[in-house]
C-alpha cells in the first residue's frame, strides 16, 4: 500500500515527465499544502528518492519563495560526473590538469568550445593575482569555481 512518500515522489516524477525543459520548480510549501503535510515531509521525499545517485539534481534557493529546482540528469553520466567533482574537491587543484579535463569535455561534446573557452578565462591565474590573493587562495577558489561549474553541466536544459 503506498504511503504519502510515495504519492509524493510520483507526483513530482510526473511532473518531470510532463516538463519540456527537463526541469520543475516547486515550492515547497505549496506542494505540502497540496499534500496536507509539513514542509519537512516535502524535504524528505526530496533527500531520499531525488539525489544524485538516483539521476536528479536539486538546487535549492532558500528566502522568501523557498523555490527548488528539480533536474533529470543524464542516467549514464551520473556516476562519471559525481567521481569528477569528488576528485576536484578532494585532490590538490592543479590548472594543468583541469585545461586538460576541459579539453576532454569538448572532445567528448559534453561542453562547447565557447563554454570551454569562459571556464579557461574564469580560472586564469591573472584575475586571482590581480584580486590580491596568494597562490593557495587562488587555487582553493579556483577548485570551487570548477566543481561549480560542472555541477551546472549536469543540468540537462542547456
Amino acid at each position: 500500500m503506498p504511503n504519502l512518500t510515495d504519492y509524493i515522489e510520483e507526483h513530482l516524477k510526473r511532473l518531470l515527465a510532463l516538463s519540456s525543459n527537463r526541469y520543475i520548480e516547486i515550492k515547497r510549501r505549496e506542494l505540502a499544502g497540496k499534500f496536507s503535510c509539513v514542509p519537512s515531509q516535502i524535504n524528505y521525499v526530496l533527500e531520499r528518492r531525488f539525489s544524485l545517485e538516483k539521476g536528479y539534481l536539486i538546487e535549492s534557493r532558500r528566502g522568501g519563495s523557498g523555490c527548488i529546482r528539480i533536474y533529470r540528469v543524464e542516467p549514464e553520466s551520473v556516476k562519471t560526473w559525481r567521481q569528477l567533482v569528488e576528485s576536484i574537491r578532494d585532490e590538490d587543484f592543479n590548472p594543468s590538469r583541469a585545461r586538460h579535463l576541459l579539453a576532454r569535455l569538448r572532445e567528448e561534446k559534453v561542453i562547447s568550445r565557447r563554454e570551454a573557452s569562459i571556464l579557461e578565462a574564469a580560472l586564469a591565474d591573472e584575475s586571482f593575482i590581480a584580486a590580491g590573493l596568494n597562490k593557495d587562495q587562488a587555487r582553493e577558489l579556483q577548485r570551487s569555481l570548477l566543481a561549480r561549474a560542472l555541477e551546472e553541466l549536469l543540468k540537462v536544459t542547456y
